[in-house]
């Protein structure tokens, strides 16, 4: 088995731009024998539904609770551990996306219709119904705010993370398939190209369209709830498939358009919109005691978060767990290959420690305060006001506690409707992100693909929740997201296994580029300190940096190539994107030393002018982790010489120390 992942031309991508036959017809099968089993045996799939539930809460939720802790623990260890400063892509690539658009696209996947439909809902409902502490006191309110934070806190963007951070690592790092298969490489080596790959994306494809779909069906009720607050519309199923059909035709129209324009576009659009939602709601309720409470809730959260972690109220048999802890983990799991993928696709170029702070601190400092606004305002209003009656329309249907909530604000109607187009956009951008990232699971991670695949999944993830909310309800959508995430966590804790196994040779690698290496001399008039001088100085244009190469770099490559053919060592020489050198290490990892023509511009003081305008190149090197960020360019042929030997002499370190 490998132990580190190298296959930038592995001839099984050749075909990453086509579909997955295997993934694409298995996946759908199963979704469909799933669906026709419960469209035509309702009952007997209603009962079953409930027996797997019982089950897995009984039998199966200390699996969930330990493996939603050991992915918490484990994510903040890599923030805090050496393999922080490891970049998901070459060392010298830089973030596709600016910081805005980052944080908005990822909290839109993320977060968006969960947080418009249990804002209010969820603190209320445990107000009124605590796991522990008594009904109506203030410490039933802590205890409200308590667990809420923890079921959206740091847990669920851990997991996001987890996957994201294998997705991308293995793909832009070690030039894998953009999907989960890629993680087990270091486990099973090529056959991720085989049956084995293709079930883990099969398992992937499944539990996403099953988790997209559940919360679909969310906002789909709330939606309704919301034109029957606005406009009279009768709260029925029938107009909530209704709504679910005319939200899906927007979600195709989006994906079709891709991620750098209709979903980007949704996304900031939403999280502005968010922003101003939140700040009126802020500033038109208790914005001292909310200010207050926001803190107190940080700290009761963090204070009991090892507790809470792994408390399954062993010694207080409760269903409570079931419905709350274990359904969100559930939850949180069937969504993670979905929101981990995406999120995966807008990273590339983070450093993982700048990656897991933006994926884990930022969105759950969001999302937390937004629960003690909404919450704390609510839970404010029946405990501390007297609005009971905001009580008891939530415990008879959580879709409308949103809209009783407003209310009791002024300008009501422009709230509500503000809130039903925010949900609105969630929900498209939820389906939207949803079909490209099951696409990109059937395509060999890839994105570029014709548009009737994109715009099946589209429908395909509509039907799914339209049908199992005609069936079953809520309810069903819930039990389907707690089963379908079960196979894929186990498939997520193998592929966690492979990136430990993967960073731990990354851990080698650096290692091994700390050694000192000999000092050398070149001889050649070329070193002279002058010749350095005016090399430090000079600000050339491409084609002397060519000429350079062709002139100097070549010789170069060609030389130490002849000298390691006579000591029957297997190299090759390559223009293909820069010329390199490589040497072929069998099972290991070949080195490569490449030299690339980069273009910068070129700087206010530098007085001469360049053939390209005001820019200048430099001739980088390159080694299999990407460019190494220093130049060159005026080197002679000796000094270039034993910079390959310098380079080699670390990576045959680096080779010592791995095994």
């Amino acid at each position: 088995m490998p132990a580190v992942v190298n296959s930038p031309l592995n001839e099984n991508q050749s075909n990453k731009n086509q579909l997955n036959k295997n993934v694409f017809f298995s996946a759908s099968s199963i979704i469909i024998a799933l669906l026709l089993y419960t469209a035509l045996l309702p009952k007997q799939a209603q009962s079953l539904f409930n027996l797997i539930q019982s089950n897995i809460i009984e039998n199966g939720s200390w699996f969930y609770v330990l493996t939603v802790a050991f992915i918490f623990f484990f994510v903040a260890f890599l923030g805090l551990s050496r393999y922080g400063d490891i970049r998901l892509g070459p060392d010298h690539s830089t973030p596709d996306y600016s910081l805005g658009s980052w944080i908005s696209m990822l909290f839109a996947a993320g977060m968006g219709i969960g947080l418009m439909f249990f804002g209010v809902a969820e603190p209320l409902m445990h107000y009124l119904s605590p796991p522990t502490a008594q009904t109506g006191t203030v410490e039933a309110v802590r205890e409200a705010m308590k667990m809420t934070f923890f079921h959206w806190g740091l847990h669920a963007w851990a997991i996001y993370a987890v996957v994201a951070l294998v997705l991308a690592y293995f793909s832009y790092r070690h030039n894998l398939p953009l999907t989960l298969r890629s993680a087990l490489y270091p486990l099973i080596g090529d056959r991720i190209y085989q049956w084995p790959g293709h079930i883990v994306d099969v398992f992937a494809v499944v539990s996403t369209v099953f988790g997209v779909a559940t919360s679909l069906g969310l906002g789909a009720s709330q939606v309704n709830a919301g034109f029957g607050y606005l406009f009279g519309i009768e709260v029925s199923t029938t107009n909530q498939i209704i709504i679910m059909c005319v939200i899906t035709g927007l979600a195709v129209i989006s994906v079709a358009t891709g991620l750098d324009k209709g979903i980007k576009i949704l996304s900031e659009t939403n999280m502005a919109l968010a922003i101003i939602l939140l700040l009126l709601i802020f500033v038109l309720g208790p914005t001292v005691f909310l200010l207050q409470a926001y803190l107190q809730n940080i700290g009761d959260y963090l204070a009991d978060i090892v507790h809470n972690t792994f408390n399954l109220f062993a010694y207080k048999k409760t269903d409570w767990i079931g419905g709350w802890t274990i359904f969100y983990w559930g939850w949180w799991l069937a969504w993670a290959p979905f929101v981990g993928l995406f999120i995966a696709r807008i990273s590339r170029g983070r450093t993982i420690r700048e990656f897991i702070i933006g994926v884990m601190l930022i969105p759950t400092v969001f999302t937390l305060f937004w629960m003690t606004i909404f919450g704390n305002s609510a839970i404010d209003l029946v405990h501390s006001q007297g609005v009971v009656e905001l009580g008891e329309m939530v415990s008879k249907d959580s879709s409308v506690a949103l809209f009783v909530f407003l209310e009791n604000f002024p300008l009501t109607s422009v709230l509500s409707f503000f809130s039903v187009l925010m949900i609105i956009i969630f929900f498209v951008t939820s389906c939207d992100s949803g079909a490209m990232v099951v696409d990109m699971l059937c395509s060999h991670g890839s994105n570029n693909t014709p548009l009737w695949q994109r715009v099946y999944w589209a429908v395909g993830i509509g039907i799914v929740a339209g049908i199992l909310l005609l069936v079953g309800g809520l309810s069903a959508l819930q039990t389907m997201t707690i089963a379908s995430a079960l196979p894929f966590t186990v498939v997520l804790l193998l592929a966690i296994v492979g990136l430990i196994k993967a960073l731990k040779v990354e851990g080698f690698k650096q290692e091994s580029q700390l050694i000192t290496p000999i000092p050398h001399s070149g001889g050649d008039n070329n070193d002279s300190w002058q010749n350095r001088l005016k090399n430090v100085v000079d600000f050339p244009n491409k084609s002397n940096v060519n000429k350079f190469i062709s002139k100097i770099v070549t010789p170069a490559l060609d030389s130490v190539a002849k000298e390691l053919r006579e000591n029957d060592i297997n190299v090759e020489i390559s223009d293909n994107n820069g010329l390199s050198l490589v040497i072929d290490h069998g099972e290991d990892q070949a080195f490569v030393y490449r030299v690339l023509a980069r273009k910068y511009s070129q700087p206010d003081y530098a007085n001469e002018e360049n053939d390209d305008e005001q820019s200048y190149y430099r001739a980088e090197v390159h080694l299999v982790e990407g460019g190494q960020d220093y130049d060159i360019m005026g080197w002679s042929k000796t000094a270039v010489i034993n910079d390959i030997i310098d380079q080699y002499h670390k990576h045959l370190h680096f080779l010592h120390l791995l095994r």
